[in-house]
Protein backbone atom coordinates (compact mmCIF):
# COMPACT_ATOMS: atom_id res chain seq x y z
CA UNK A 1 0.00 0.00 0.00
CA UNK A 2 1.30 3.44 -1.32
CA UNK A 3 1.49 5.97 1.99
CA UNK A 4 1.67 8.66 -0.75
CA UNK A 5 -1.79 8.75 -0.89
CA UNK A 6 -2.92 8.40 2.40
CA UNK A 7 -4.62 11.23 3.82
CA UNK A 8 -2.56 12.89 6.39
CA UNK A 9 0.61 11.56 4.62
CA UNK A 10 1.05 14.39 2.17
CA UNK A 11 -0.79 12.48 0.05
CA UNK A 12 -4.21 13.53 -2.33
CA UNK A 13 -7.61 13.40 -0.61
CA UNK A 14 -9.99 10.40 -0.87
CA UNK A 15 -12.32 10.77 -4.04
CA UNK A 16 -15.95 11.01 -3.46
CA UNK A 17 -17.36 7.40 -3.20
CA UNK A 18 -18.93 6.25 -5.93
CA UNK A 19 -22.93 5.86 -6.67
CA UNK A 20 -24.75 3.09 -8.06
CA UNK A 21 -21.86 0.44 -8.67
CA UNK A 22 -23.69 -3.23 -9.41
CA UNK A 23 -24.90 -5.01 -6.32
CA UNK A 24 -22.82 -8.54 -5.93
CA UNK A 25 -24.96 -11.41 -4.35
CA UNK A 26 -23.67 -12.01 -0.56
CA UNK A 27 -24.88 -15.50 -0.21
CA UNK A 28 -26.11 -17.33 2.87
CA UNK A 29 -22.59 -17.94 4.33
CA UNK A 30 -22.00 -16.25 7.82
CA UNK A 31 -20.88 -12.93 8.12
CA UNK A 32 -18.10 -12.31 10.35
CA UNK A 33 -18.45 -9.10 12.62
CA UNK A 34 -14.78 -7.68 14.11
CA UNK A 35 -15.27 -5.99 17.33
CA UNK A 36 -18.72 -8.56 18.18
CA UNK A 37 -17.83 -7.11 21.69
CA UNK A 38 -17.66 -3.49 21.73
CA UNK A 39 -20.61 -0.73 22.01
CA UNK A 40 -21.88 -1.35 18.80
CA UNK A 41 -20.79 -5.01 17.87
CA UNK A 42 -23.30 -6.20 21.03
CA UNK A 43 -26.29 -4.45 19.16
CA UNK A 44 -25.01 -5.68 15.38
CA UNK A 45 -24.77 -9.31 16.21
CA UNK A 46 -28.62 -9.52 17.61
CA UNK A 47 -29.54 -7.55 14.99
CA UNK A 48 -28.13 -9.41 11.96
CA UNK A 49 -29.57 -13.14 13.61
CA UNK A 50 -33.00 -11.67 14.12
CA UNK A 51 -32.50 -11.26 10.47
CA UNK A 52 -31.81 -14.85 9.70
CA UNK A 53 -28.01 -14.01 8.67
CA UNK A 54 -25.72 -16.78 10.53
CA UNK A 55 -22.86 -14.42 12.61
CA UNK A 56 -19.13 -15.37 13.23
CA UNK A 57 -18.49 -12.50 15.73
CA UNK A 58 -14.77 -12.39 16.34
CA UNK A 59 -13.16 -10.17 19.14
CA UNK A 60 -10.37 -10.25 21.20
CA UNK A 61 -10.51 -13.34 22.53
CA UNK A 62 -9.99 -15.02 18.85
CA UNK A 63 -7.57 -12.80 17.26
CA UNK A 64 -6.23 -9.80 20.03
CA UNK A 65 -5.40 -6.87 19.82
CA UNK A 66 -5.94 -5.73 15.97
CA UNK A 67 -3.05 -5.03 13.60
CA UNK A 68 -1.89 -5.38 10.10
CA UNK A 69 -0.27 -8.94 10.86
CA UNK A 70 -3.55 -10.65 12.02
CA UNK A 71 -4.62 -14.18 10.89
CA UNK A 72 -7.83 -13.53 9.87
CA UNK A 73 -7.97 -16.93 7.90
CA UNK A 74 -9.95 -19.47 10.38
CA UNK A 75 -12.68 -17.18 10.85
CA UNK A 76 -13.16 -16.05 6.83
CA UNK A 77 -13.63 -19.78 5.91
CA UNK A 78 -16.64 -19.92 3.75
CA UNK A 79 -17.74 -16.17 5.06
CA UNK A 80 -19.56 -14.60 2.54
CA UNK A 81 -19.67 -10.92 3.81
CA UNK A 82 -17.18 -9.02 6.37
CA UNK A 83 -18.80 -6.11 8.97
CA UNK A 84 -15.69 -4.74 10.15
CA UNK A 85 -16.82 -2.90 13.58
CA UNK A 86 -13.33 -2.80 15.56
CA UNK A 87 -11.16 0.37 15.91
CA UNK A 88 -9.54 2.10 17.60
CA UNK A 89 -11.64 4.99 18.81
CA UNK A 90 -10.93 8.16 20.73
CA UNK A 91 -8.50 7.90 23.87
CA UNK A 92 -9.83 9.62 26.66
CA UNK A 93 -5.95 9.83 28.20
CA UNK A 94 -4.02 9.36 25.84
CA UNK A 95 -0.70 6.88 26.34
CA UNK A 96 0.41 5.96 23.32
CA UNK A 97 4.15 7.51 22.05
CA UNK A 98 3.01 8.21 18.77
CA UNK A 99 -1.04 8.54 18.78
CA UNK A 100 -1.65 8.85 14.65
CA UNK A 101 0.79 5.60 14.37
CA UNK A 102 -1.31 4.00 17.11
CA UNK A 103 -4.50 4.77 15.25
CA UNK A 104 -3.07 4.05 11.86
CA UNK A 105 -2.00 0.48 12.74
CA UNK A 106 -5.28 -0.63 13.68
CA UNK A 107 -7.75 1.34 11.77
CA UNK A 108 -6.32 1.97 8.78
CA UNK A 109 -3.38 -1.55 8.46
CA UNK A 110 -6.16 -3.53 10.22
CA UNK A 111 -8.80 -3.02 7.81
CA UNK A 112 -7.10 -3.20 4.96
CA UNK A 113 -5.48 -6.61 6.08
CA UNK A 114 -8.80 -7.85 6.81
CA UNK A 115 -10.26 -6.61 3.73
CA UNK A 116 -7.15 -8.38 1.09
CA UNK A 117 -7.77 -11.51 3.13
CA UNK A 118 -11.52 -11.32 2.98
CA UNK A 119 -11.27 -11.06 -1.16
CA UNK A 120 -8.73 -13.84 -1.04
CA UNK A 121 -11.16 -15.73 1.06
CA UNK A 122 -13.99 -15.03 -1.86
CA UNK A 123 -15.72 -12.78 0.36
CA UNK A 124 -18.69 -11.22 -1.47
CA UNK A 125 -19.24 -7.73 0.25
CA UNK A 126 -17.34 -5.50 2.98
CA UNK A 127 -19.35 -3.65 5.24
CA UNK A 128 -16.76 -0.68 6.92
CA UNK A 129 -17.57 1.06 9.70
CA UNK A 130 -16.34 4.69 9.44
CA UNK A 131 -17.42 7.78 11.06
CA UNK A 132 -18.65 11.29 10.24
CA UNK A 133 -15.60 12.36 12.17
CA UNK A 134 -13.58 11.87 8.44
CA UNK A 135 -15.13 15.11 7.26
CA UNK A 136 -14.75 16.90 10.43
CA UNK A 137 -16.69 18.33 13.34
CA UNK A 138 -18.91 20.75 11.93
CA UNK A 139 -21.21 21.21 9.12
CA UNK A 140 -24.96 21.21 8.16
CA UNK A 141 -26.64 18.15 6.28
CA UNK A 142 -23.11 16.69 4.66
CA UNK A 143 -23.59 13.92 2.50
CA UNK A 144 -20.88 11.65 0.97
CA UNK A 145 -19.96 14.37 -1.82
CA UNK A 146 -18.60 16.46 0.89
CA UNK A 147 -14.76 17.02 0.88
CA UNK A 148 -13.10 15.00 3.88
CA UNK A 149 -11.68 17.36 6.35
CA UNK A 150 -10.10 15.38 9.51
CA UNK A 151 -9.26 16.72 12.28
CA UNK A 152 -7.57 14.42 14.67
CA UNK A 153 -5.17 11.16 14.31
CA UNK A 154 -8.31 8.97 15.05
CA UNK A 155 -10.42 10.86 12.00
CA UNK A 156 -7.23 11.10 9.93
CA UNK A 157 -7.20 6.96 10.03
CA UNK A 158 -10.61 6.42 9.34
CA UNK A 159 -10.19 8.73 5.90
CA UNK A 160 -6.80 6.83 4.95
CA UNK A 161 -8.88 3.34 5.79
CA UNK A 162 -11.68 4.20 3.40
CA UNK A 163 -9.49 4.58 0.67
CA UNK A 164 -7.70 1.81 0.97
CA UNK A 165 -10.50 -0.26 1.38
CA UNK A 166 -11.62 1.12 -2.30
CA UNK A 167 -8.49 0.11 -3.69
CA UNK A 168 -9.40 -3.05 -2.47
CA UNK A 169 -12.69 -3.77 -3.80
CA UNK A 170 -13.30 -4.74 -7.38
CA UNK A 171 -15.42 -7.34 -9.46
CA UNK A 172 -14.79 -9.72 -6.49
CA UNK A 173 -16.04 -8.07 -3.58
CA UNK A 174 -17.93 -4.65 -3.03
CA UNK A 175 -17.68 -1.96 -0.58
CA UNK A 176 -20.53 -0.56 1.70
CA UNK A 177 -19.01 2.33 4.05
CA UNK A 178 -21.08 3.85 7.03
CA UNK A 179 -20.43 6.58 8.78
CA UNK A 180 -22.37 7.36 11.94
CA UNK A 181 -22.44 10.60 13.35
CA UNK A 182 -22.63 10.65 17.47
CA UNK A 183 -23.75 6.87 18.32
CA UNK A 184 -25.77 6.55 21.82
CA UNK A 185 -27.51 3.91 23.60
CA UNK A 186 -27.51 1.52 26.90
CA UNK A 187 -23.79 1.26 27.95
CA UNK A 188 -22.92 4.75 26.23
CA UNK A 189 -20.22 6.55 27.42
CA UNK A 190 -17.98 9.54 27.19
CA UNK A 191 -19.32 13.02 26.99
CA UNK A 192 -23.21 11.47 26.11
CA UNK A 193 -22.84 9.23 29.47
CA UNK A 194 -21.23 12.73 31.32
CA UNK A 195 -24.29 14.76 29.78
CA UNK A 196 -27.43 12.00 31.39
CA UNK A 197 -25.68 12.20 34.62
CA UNK A 198 -25.75 16.06 35.18
CA UNK A 199 -29.11 16.29 33.68
CA UNK A 200 -30.06 12.90 36.19
CA UNK A 201 -28.41 15.48 39.29
CA UNK A 202 -30.74 18.62 38.27
CA UNK A 203 -27.70 20.39 37.93
CA UNK A 204 -28.50 23.55 36.29
CA UNK A 205 -26.52 24.20 32.83
CA UNK A 206 -25.16 26.95 31.26
CA UNK A 207 -26.52 25.70 27.61
CA UNK A 208 -29.86 27.69 26.91
CA UNK A 209 -28.55 30.10 24.34
CA UNK A 210 -26.99 27.72 22.26
CA UNK A 211 -28.52 27.48 18.82
CA UNK A 212 -26.99 24.37 16.77
CA UNK A 213 -28.50 21.32 15.56
CA UNK A 214 -26.31 17.87 16.08
CA UNK A 215 -27.06 14.51 14.39
CA UNK A 216 -27.39 11.56 16.53
CA UNK A 217 -28.13 7.69 15.99
CA UNK A 218 -29.34 4.95 18.26
CA UNK A 219 -27.07 2.39 18.49
CA UNK A 220 -29.92 -0.01 17.91
CA UNK A 221 -30.56 1.67 14.53
CA UNK A 222 -27.12 1.52 13.55
CA UNK A 223 -27.17 -2.18 14.38
CA UNK A 224 -30.38 -2.20 11.96
CA UNK A 225 -28.54 0.40 9.08
CA UNK A 226 -25.53 -2.44 9.07
CA UNK A 227 -28.23 -5.03 8.19
CA UNK A 228 -29.16 -3.01 5.60
CA UNK A 229 -25.73 -2.66 4.40
CA UNK A 230 -25.87 -6.20 3.82
CA UNK A 231 -27.81 -6.12 0.74
CA UNK A 232 -28.40 -2.55 -0.15
CA UNK A 233 -26.69 -0.58 -2.98
CA UNK A 234 -22.79 -0.36 -2.36
CA UNK A 235 -21.76 2.90 -1.58
CA UNK A 236 -21.12 5.61 1.12
CA UNK A 237 -24.11 6.17 4.01
CA UNK A 238 -24.63 8.70 6.95
CA UNK A 239 -27.15 7.11 8.56
CA UNK A 240 -28.97 8.69 11.48
CA UNK A 241 -32.18 8.90 13.80
CA UNK A 242 -33.68 11.22 10.56
CA UNK A 243 -33.94 14.12 13.66
CA UNK A 244 -31.53 17.04 14.59
CA UNK A 245 -31.75 18.08 17.71
CA UNK A 246 -29.79 21.19 18.95
CA UNK A 247 -27.77 20.60 22.79
CA UNK A 248 -30.66 22.51 24.63
CA UNK A 249 -33.29 20.11 22.93
CA UNK A 250 -31.76 17.55 23.64
CA UNK A 251 -30.94 18.40 26.91
CA UNK A 252 -34.68 18.47 27.30
CA UNK A 253 -35.33 15.27 25.51
CA UNK A 254 -33.14 13.62 27.81
CA UNK A 255 -34.54 15.39 31.05
CA UNK A 256 -38.59 14.16 29.88
CA UNK A 257 -37.22 10.82 29.23
CA UNK A 258 -36.28 11.00 32.86
CA UNK A 259 -39.49 12.22 34.55
CA UNK A 260 -37.29 15.30 35.56
CA UNK A 261 -37.29 19.31 34.70
CA UNK A 262 -34.58 20.52 32.24
CA UNK A 263 -32.11 23.48 34.26
CA UNK A 264 -30.99 25.23 31.54
CA UNK A 265 -29.24 28.80 31.95
CA UNK A 266 -28.83 31.31 29.06
CA UNK A 267 -24.76 32.12 28.66
CA UNK A 268 -23.40 33.68 25.63
CA UNK A 269 -21.50 31.21 23.30
CA UNK A 270 -18.64 33.64 23.42
CA UNK A 271 -17.96 32.91 27.28
CA UNK A 272 -18.42 29.13 27.22
CA UNK A 273 -15.41 28.70 24.45
CA UNK A 274 -13.53 31.29 26.62
CA UNK A 275 -14.48 28.96 29.65
CA UNK A 276 -13.35 25.93 27.44
CA UNK A 277 -10.06 27.57 26.78
CA UNK A 278 -8.97 28.62 30.49
CA UNK A 279 -10.20 24.87 31.53
CA UNK A 280 -8.37 23.21 29.02
CA UNK A 281 -11.84 21.76 27.89
CA UNK A 282 -11.93 23.53 24.44
CA UNK A 283 -12.58 20.26 22.08
CA UNK A 284 -15.35 19.28 24.34
CA UNK A 285 -17.37 23.06 24.36
CA UNK A 286 -16.60 22.67 20.30
CA UNK A 287 -18.76 19.65 20.59
CA UNK A 288 -21.92 21.86 22.29
CA UNK A 289 -22.01 24.75 20.41
CA UNK A 290 -20.76 23.39 16.76
CA UNK A 291 -23.60 21.87 14.20
CA UNK A 292 -22.56 18.64 12.80
CA UNK A 293 -25.69 17.29 10.61
CA UNK A 294 -25.98 13.79 8.46
CA UNK A 295 -28.47 13.77 5.45
CA UNK A 296 -28.91 10.37 6.78
CA UNK A 297 -30.31 8.95 2.82
CA UNK A 298 -29.37 4.98 2.84
CA UNK A 299 -30.93 4.02 0.08
CA UNK A 300 -33.92 3.23 1.01
CA UNK A 301 -33.06 2.29 4.87
CA UNK A 302 -35.37 3.64 7.51
CA UNK A 303 -34.24 4.06 11.59
CA UNK A 304 -36.84 1.31 12.96
CA UNK A 305 -36.27 3.18 16.57
CA UNK A 306 -37.70 6.57 17.20
CA UNK A 307 -35.09 9.15 18.78
CA UNK A 308 -37.27 9.80 21.72
CA UNK A 309 -37.79 5.97 22.41
CA UNK A 310 -33.72 5.63 21.96
CA UNK A 311 -33.16 8.17 24.66
CA UNK A 312 -36.05 6.77 26.92
CA UNK A 313 -34.27 3.17 26.59
CA UNK A 314 -30.83 4.83 26.47
CA UNK A 315 -31.45 6.41 30.23
CA UNK A 316 -33.66 3.71 31.39
CA UNK A 317 -30.53 1.82 31.57
CA UNK A 318 -28.04 4.29 32.99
Amino acid sequence: MDDARLIGGGGERAPAPGHGGARLPVGTGPVLVSGAGGFVGRAVVPALQAAGYEVRPVGRREVGDIHRGVDWRPHLEGATAVVHLAARVHVMRETAPDPAAAFREVNLFGAANLATQAREAGVRRFVLMSSIKVLGDRGWKLDPYTEPMPEDPYAVSKIEAELALRDLKGPEMDLVVLRPPLVYGPGVKGNFARLIRLVARGWPLPLASIENERSLIYVENLADAVRHALACRPDTYHPSDGEDLSTPELIRRLAAAMGRPARLLPTPVFALKAAGLLTRRYPEVERLVNSLTVDGAMDGWRPPVALDEGLRRTVASS
